[in-house]
Order: C-alpha cells, then sequence, then structure tokens
C-alpha cells in the first residue's frame, strides 16, 4: 500500500533567480523554553549574509517575533524582515490604525488573566508582543488543555484579532497578518520582485508562507515532519537547515 504521506524530496541548490525566506524559531535556532535566551550560531549568520550578497538582498526572515528581537539576535545583519506574523514590517510605523481604537485596554485585560493562568500552571510563558500576546506551555506540557481552552474563551472579546496555533504556544494575533501575505507583500518591492520565492519554515504558521511561495511559481521547505503539509521540500531538522544554508554560501555549493 502507497504512503499517504510520502517523504518530500531535499531542496535544491538555490540560484541566482531565488528570494530566500526564513522562519526563525525552530528552524534557524531551536525551540527554547525561554524564547529570549536563544542564539543563532555564527556559521549560521556567516552563511545568511553570504546568501544575502549574492542574491542581491532579497533574504527576509519572516517571524512571530517583533523586529526588535529579530534585530538583536541577528546582528550585525540587518535583514529585511517581518515580524508579528507579517503585522510589522521594518520601514511601518507599527500598522496601529488597522486595529480597534480600545485594543491596548482588551490586551491589558488579557495579559492581566493571562498572568494569573500561567502562576496556577507552573512553566507556562506568558510572552507579551506589544501588539500580540503568546502562551507557550513548552515547559508544562499537562497545561496544554487550559491553556488552549483559555484562548478559544477570550478571542471572542478581543475584536480585531484571531487565534494562531504553534508548536506549543497560541497566539493572540491582528487579523489579516500572516507569513503568506508577508511574503506577497515583500514581494512587491525590490530587491525582492521579479524573483523566484523560496520559503523555509516548520510550524503552522509557516503554512501561509508555503502556500504563498507555492502560489508565486517558487517552492517551500518543511523543517521537520508534519503530515497535509503544503511544503514541497523538506530538511530533517535545524542542523540540516544550518548546512544547506552554509553549503549555499559557497559558489561551489550555490546553484548557478
Amino acid at each position: 500500500m502507497a504512503d499517504a504521506n510520502p517523504p518530500r524530496p531535499s531542496p535544491p541548490p538555490l540560484d541566482d533567480a531565488c528570494a530566500l525566506f526564513l522562519d526563525v524559531d525552530g528552524t534557524l535556532v531551536e525551540f527554547s523554553d525561554d524564547p529570549a535566551a536563544v542564539r543563532v550560531l555564527p556559521q549560521v549568520l556567516e552563511a545568511i549574509g553570504a546568501i544575502s550578497d549574492r542574491l542581491g538582498g532579497a533574504v527576509a526572515l519572516v517571524s512571530g517575533r517583533p523586529l526588535a528581537q529579530l534585530d538583536a539576535l541577528f546582528a550585525p545583519l540587518r535583514l529585511p524582515a517581518a515580524g508579528l506574523h507579517g503585522h510589522q514590517f521594518r520601514s511601518d510605523a507599527q500598522a496601529a490604525a488597522d486595529l480597534p481604537d480600545d485594543t491596548s485596554s482588551f490586551l491589558h485585560e488579557l495579559h492581566r488573566e493571562a498572568a494569573h493562568l500561567a502562576a496556577a500552571h507552573p512553566g507556562v510563558l506568558v510572552e507579551d508582543k506589544g501588539v500580540s500576546l503568546a502562551l507557550h506551555w513548552r515547559a508544562a506540557p499537562h497545561a496544554a488543555e487550559a491553556v488552549s481552552g483559555f484562548a478559544r474563551q477570550r478571542i471572542g472579546a478581543l475584536p480585531g484579532y484571531r487565534l494562531q496555533p504553534g508548536d506549543h504556544v497560541v497566539e493572540f494575533v491582528p487579523e489579516g497578518s500572516d507569513k503568506g501575505r508577508a511574503l506577497e507583500r515583500m514581494m512587491a518591492r525590490a530587491p525582492f520582485a521579479g524573483r523566484v520565492p523560496v520559503f523555509v519554515g516548520d510550524d503552522l504558521t509557516d503554512e501561509y508562507g508555503f502556500g504563498a511561495a507555492n502560489r508565486a511559481g517558487g517552492w517551500s521547505v518543511l523543517v521537520g515532519r508534519r503530515d497535509g503539509s503544503l511544503a514541497t521540500h523538506a530538511l530533517a531538522g535545524t542542523r540540516a537547515v544550518h548546512a544547506w544554508l552554509v553549503a549555499n554560501a559557497s559558489p561551489a555549493g550555490a546553484g548557478r
């Protein structure tokens, strides 16, 4: 009987017509109980910088993290980036005008209630991202249903927001923001316009990016395994991503 989910092939080398879009957590760095504690390996930074030079700057980070965290994590590189699942772009003033005027009060109350939930379930982490809020339970797997149930109950009281599930996390994010729309927005501008998009990511949030890259005639890379993914290619984990990036950073390993 044929495998309903046959293995995806490894990604080919990047050629000079590509534009590369990279998720961060679970793709370039391993997940951590504390997202602020991770570091990008120096050889990975060097490889990304070399690829960016070769592609004329068409390498972007597309992440659930805010831009300030991305810049600190990838310093001294300052790459094109979409933060907060595409709600935040480097050249924008937070896009706050797209949200209801009273969003801050809703978020303040949500944060207060989430803090009480975390206190009742040690190991649950509340991450305040400004215009969004994430609840992590990687260090408290027993709390998965309690956290998910809390999120489902509260989302109805937060106008202009939706829930974004991920790997041991659920986020309250602005409606209309996702990684696919972020890719499409960047592809409309230099240095990405006219190139072949390649999106690399691991989580449910990255499926939006996979779909957008595929629709634009590009391809997509799932890091790890997941049934039903839109990705056209796969790499086993972050170490495989690192090796692929290093190979693409050298003239001998890059497609021409």
